[in-house]
């Protein structure tokens, strides 16, 4: 957390002291939590903020823990929390957060126990972490003696366990997902169906059942089997195999397709979090109207291989693990929608809402908030302008809101919430569904924070309070003094706020472990950067630190987040502050690009509209084609082009003076960089021009095939320059900006245009009609004949050869850029076309080429832990000697927290595996992987070629704007 975080009530600035054992209160100070003694066995930002939060609080006896997997302990790459916490007896080690089999996770918690016990820690917190939703870990620290700071064991076991939670939803009469919650009971069934055979089996297995449920006459046999295999869980043991479970998966699905044609199926364990251990299927069936049993069959036989990976992913494939699974329909038009959650065991209060629908793989990447307040002053807007579909929009999202808060809070009293938690919902336009309750802080938590305040009253006096703005600092208070605490009261600090994940992931958005960060720009005003330290500099020295990104446990660098009095305005400080960041290093790659892109299309477009979870695919596919196309532009051509066009122009208009052709040469040459460089930046960067494209909208328009300006192209290009950060700065390199003598004839250029505005007394936006009045050879506005030539002349001289930012518009019309469009009713719409599985795929491969690889070479697709088969025990992909076809799985590479399969690009033979060892494995990208022969031989590309097709497409665009 680089920056404070200040407390704003009624517009006026509190610098928030979170030491309340200074208070003048009695009843404050008993609220103190400097005695509280935790240890932070998470990592990532959230390490780092509750480090900073328990420093302003007052705790000076804490540690943390640290993984021999985690790259802050590789070589070269020191923690940036070592820096501040240099007392080497607070900072532990362990081999890995959580372990890779149920054996060493037990050994795990065990392990990290015994070092909070043995070094006077009375306390855990686990942050966001792998740790934080284990009911098991929270319960042996309770046995324990030690306080976890988080929902207690009763909460996690209640709410945590996704099959629990729906179950106790559906009690307090909370809108749930249509699906199944216990196919582990049915399997149990399948095999033993009647109630005499599940006696005799828990009998026969020495289960520890209770005998008021197993003699109770009236419960179901599905609730019967439930209580023997959580007795088999307690025991160790398995009533059934992983095959059976995938048999029993595989027919619940089928029958779900059945049930809901044309609809997909989702699966998803009942553990996890964060996008790990669910996966989608039955992609098939969509089209589909009427679907045989054979369809349905083929789309059903996916589960199996899904079951195991999904069991692998979120390690519960052990002996006597809970490998439930639930099986519900995947909800197409979806928006992610989820409450923040606080209660004391007895009372429970909602936060407002976060929308989190823009994400990819399950995986979060911009976050906004969505609050009663924030909603309300957006519809006032709205009425305001007159907006109607807009204003009906937004009044639904409100109602949904209110519901969801409502029914959270019902939830959270329920389970006896006793800390903080998430209420996660899908939202289908005026419908919501309740799908999970992280029980946990969230990665997005500071989004809530930023909203809203949390303001604790004294019940005796209402004047005696304090106000506590951090959710971290309410989880210790919560853990310290449960009981005691009242409820608080929410109290507004800002109406938006909105978070951008910094992932470490190419362009395409895949996962790029194993970079080096060597330069963080300084975060600038109004900017919020959880870095977990990164961007510390060293005291010392003032330089900047290197950290290396290896991607052992998840992508996420660091959170960055802005707020403001409406969405539009945090949308606005948000573009800034990317635009402002400069993040350099080796091999390092980083989705700052697509952010930049992505807020800026909303910018352009409309920051309310309602996204769904589908969106970010088919953008990045639109992004895609724009990359396409602009790899066969070549803007220098195209400058030397015009300046032919305008040569032969210029003497066909004054065939007697060459010295006039002359002089435009010269005055085009001049302008070379200053119109070409800012293009090569914008076609060198899909995710900028995307961006760009969406800010100019309004700018031109297209008639008969040609560009017609509606804005003063001198200013488009000012502001492209701020849009690329590349306004003049005397204290930055040149190659990071607008070059002296461009920006000279820039502003030149623009202060001429002003000044000819105010003449005619025409505003900004008027430009047709500044125009109109230079087509007259006439002289206008009581100008002389000779000054009017010599406006007109200098007026055709400032924008000779701007038309070239009108091939960009072309590049846009091309593609059908603007067909991914946001609807009066704020829905967006998708071009069908963008859906297409194949172009998606490819586009992928035009977004990040994949590695360098030789004709009888398969290298690493990403950097990760290899595995060469599916699940332990089962058989590898593939063994030497062996023939592959195009689409076969090779190998999994587990990064970022996900196991990503990898399929083969082509067909053919394995000569040789060339990596030993076994599994887990950690491997670099382009790493060679396996030695084969090719079915057929790879053709080398004609460079000669390409150059011909980037000059007939340049030549096309030319005639569009010239």
């Amino acid at each position: 957390m680089t920056q404070t975080v200040d407390y704003y009530m009624n517009n006026h600035l509190i610098h928030k002291n979170r030491r309340l054992s200074t208070s003048t209160s009695e009843w404050v100070r008993s609220f103190s939590c400097e005695d509280l003694k935790p240890l932070i066995v998470c990592r990532g930002p959230i390490r780092k903020e509750a480090m900073d939060v328990y420093g302003e609080m007052g705790i000076t006896h804490f540690g943390i823990l640290l993984s021999e997997k985690d790259s802050i302990v590789y070589p070269n790459a020191l923690a940036p929390e070592l820096r501040q916490l240099t007392d080497s007896r607070r900072v532990h080690r362990v081999p890995d957060y959580t372990g890779a089999s149920k054996e060493e996770r037990v050994e795990r918690i065990h392990q990290i126990i015994r070092i909070a016990t043995d070094n006077g820690y009375d306390s855990i917190f686990a942050g966001y972490g792998f740790m934080a939703e284990d009911d098991e870990f929270v319960a042996a620290i309770e046995n324990a003696g030690l306080k976890f700071i988080g929902p207690c064991s009763a909460t996690q076991a209640g709410a945590g366990k996704k099959d629990e939670a729906k179950r106790t939803a559906l009690t307090v009469n909370v809108s749930v997902t249509p699906g199944i919650d216990n196919v582990t009971a049915r399997t149990l069934l399948k095999k033993h169906p009647t109630r005499e055979k599940l006696l005799a089996l828990a009998k026969s297995d020495g289960l520890a059942c209770d005998a008021k449920i197993i003699n109770d006459p009236g419960i179901s046999l599905e609730d019967l089997a439930d209580h023997i295999l959580y007795a088999s869980y307690a025991k160790g043991v398995d009533l059934f195999s992983i095959e059976e479970l995938c048999a029993q998966v595989q027919a619940e699905v089928a029958a779900m397709f059945k049930k809901y044609p044309q609809s997909r199926v989702r699966l998803k364990a009942i553990g996890g979090g964060g996008g790990k251990g669910q996966r989608i299927l039955g992609a098939s069936l969509l089209t589909v109207k009427n679907a045989d049993d054979k369809a349905i069959a083929k789309a059903a036989a996916e589960a199996p291989t899904l079951v195991r990976e999904i069991l692998n992913e979120v390690k519960a494939n052990g002996v006597g693990d809970n490998k439930n699974i639930l099986v519900e329909l995947n909800i197409e038009q979806t928006r992610h929608n989820e409450i923040q959650l606080l209660g004391n065991g007895e009372w429970c209060i909602a936060l407002g809402g976060r929308d989190c629908s823009l994400q990819m793989h399950e995986q979060k990447l911009l976050e906004v908030s969505v609050t009663q307040e924030g909603l309300a002053a957006a519809i006032a807007k709205a009425k305001a302008a007159g907006k109607k579909s807009e204003v009906k929009a937004l009044e639904s999202d409100l109602t949904v809101l209110k519901r969801m808060e409502e029914e959270s809070e019902r939830f959270g009293k329920a389970v006896g919430l006793d800390s903080a938690s998430t209420f996660e919902c899908i939202v289908d336009r005026d419908r919501h569904f309740f799908m999970e309750v992280n029980t946990r802080i969230q990665v997005e938590h500071r989004v809530t924070e930023l909203c809203y305040s949390l303001k604790f009253t004294n019940p005796k006096d209402k004047k005696d309070f304090f106000v506590v703005e951090s959710l971290v600092e309410a989880m210790a208070l919560l853990a310290q003094h449960k009981e005691r605490l009242p409820k608080p009261e929410r109290i507004v600090r800002f109406n938006a706020s909105v978070e951008a994940r910094l992932n470490a992931t190419d362009a395409s958005l895949s996962p790029h472990a194993g970079g080096m960060i060597r330069y963080w720009s300084k975060p600038i005003e109004g900017e919020i950067r959880d870095d977990q330290g990164i961007s510390m500099l060293n005291p010392d020295t003032g330089l900047f630190v290197k950290y290396k990104v290896a991607g052992a446990y998840d992508s996420n660098i660091a959170l960055l987040l802005t707020n403001g009095e409406d969405r539009l305005d945090s949308y606005e400080r948000m573009s800034a502050v990317i635009r402002s960041t400069t993040l350099r290093g080796s091999d390092l790659a980083t989705n700052l690009e697509f952010h930049y892109g992505l807020v800026n299309w909303f910018l352009g477009n409309n920051v309310n509209a309602k996204p769904t979870t589908r969106f970010v695919v088919p953008y990045l596919t639109l992004v895609g084609t724009l990359k396409e196309e602009a790899n066969k532009m070549d803007p220098v051509y195209a400058f030397l082009q015009m300046k032919k066009h305008y040569a032969k122009r210029i003497a066909e208009q004054f065939p007697d003076d060459p010295q006039v052709a002359k002089n435009m040469s010269a005055l085009l040459d001049r302008k070379g960089t200053l119109i070409t460089r800012p293009m090569e930046r914008l076609l060198g960067d899909p995710h900028l021009l995307s961006g760009w494209l969406s800010m100019n909208t309004k700018n031109f328009r297209i008639d008969d095939g040609k560009v017609v300006w509606l804005r003063n192209p001198l200013g488009v290009l000012n502001e492209t320059y701020e849009y690329l950060h590349m306004s003049f700065r005397p204290h930055k390199p040149a190659a990071e900006i607008i070059w002296g003598h461009d920006n000279e004839l820039l502003q030149q250029s623009l202060r001429f245009s002003r000044t000819l505005r105010e003449k005619f007394g025409l505003a900004r936006d008027e430009y047709f009609k500044l125009n109109e009045f230079l087509q007259n050879d006439e002289p206008q506005g009581g100008f002389d004949a000779d000054t009017w030539e010599q406006i007109r002349s200098t007026h055709f001289g400032y924008e000779a050869g701007l038309e070239l930012l009108g091939m960009l518009f072309m590049i846009g019309e091309n593609t059908r850029f603007w067909d991914l469009r946001v609807e009066e009713d704020l829905e967006i719409t998708i071009p069908d076309y963008l859906t297409d599985p194949d172009l998606q795929a490819r586009m992928k491969k035009i977004l990040v080429p994949p590695p360098v690889t030789k004709a009888d070479e398969i290298v690493a697709a990403c950097g990760g832990m290899y595995y060469a088969q599916e699940a332990p025990g089962m058989p590898h992909f593939v063994e030497e000697g062996m023939h592959f076809e195009k689409g076969q799985p090779l190998y999994i590479i587990e990064v970022m927290k996900m196991f990503n399969k990898v399929y083969a690009p082509f067909s053919g033979t394995v000569d040789k595996i060339l990596i030993q060892g076994g599994d887990g494995i950690i491997v670099q990208k382009g790493q060679p992987l396996f030695k084969v022969t090719p079915d057929e031989k790879f053709i080398e590309v004609d460079l000669n070629e390409i150059e011909r097709e980037k000059r007939a497409l340049t030549t096309k665009y030319l005639k569009a704007v010239l």
